[in-house]
């Protein structure tokens, strides 16, 4: 038997590894444009589309950039908003943390609406697109709880409450990905989430 055998590595599995979680730390050690939700749209959203485009010689859709099942999109994303909207409101106008932290959204010169439009898109398509979609094709549906680990651990920094939940939020965003074969209803049900909470947090409701 030989000291080292050889390994064999699925290039695009690796590939998509590797560039992830360099976009990752790059966004936390760099300003590129100066406005943080443009570097995220930069980082997370074109750089992967690049990457299938020119270096994978494939289509986007291919990792849930479609509208997929729109109809169970459609139903999951105003269930998933109902089911968040009293947890978020709870939260955003009785955790001293949360509030303190979202309610400087409100701060922004842009509109809350298009900062946090700008903030998720891209980010979204990062973990429950590129990373969801390429890595079910090497691991099945093992793929919802490995996107979810790096997702948990780029938030990081936030309020803990929020932070400790997001191993099981982002395996519910990366299920809806691959329920409706779309990054799109995730985002659309994480967009809300991230708009709502900035208003509660900043009083917007009095």
């Amino acid at each position: 038997m030989s000291l080292f055998p050889p390994i064999r590595f699925d290039w695009k599995v690796s590939t998509i590894t590797i560039v992830s979680t360099l976009l990752l730390l790059v966004d936390y050690y760099h300003q590129l444009t100066g406005y943080k939700p443009l570097d995220r749209m930069l980082l997370y959203l074109v750089m992967p589309i690049l990457v299938i485009l020119f270096v994978f010689r494939e289509n986007p859709k291919e990792y849930g950039f479609q509208l997929g099942d729109w109809k169970a999109g459609l139903v999951i994303s105003l269930g998933g908003a109902a089911l968040m909207t009293p947890i978020i409101w709870y939260l955003g106008s009785s955790d001293p943390f949360m509030s303190k932290y979202y309610a400087l959204l409100l701060k922004d010169p842009v509109p809350l609406p298009v900062y946090t439009f700008l903030e998720l898109f891209g980010w979204e398509f990062l973990f429950r697109g590129w990373l969801t979609f390429g890595y079910l094709r090497k691991f099945g549906p093992d793929a919802l709880w490995l996107q979810a680990v790096p997702f948990a651990l780029a938030h990081m920094g936030k309020p803990e409450v929020e932070t400790l939940s997001t191993i099981f939020g982002g395996f519910a965003f990366g299920w809806v990905a691959w329920r409706t074969k779309s990054f799109l209803y995730p985002f659309f049900i994480h967009w809300y989430i991230l708009t709502l909470i900035g208003l509660v947090a900043g009083g917007a409701f009095g």
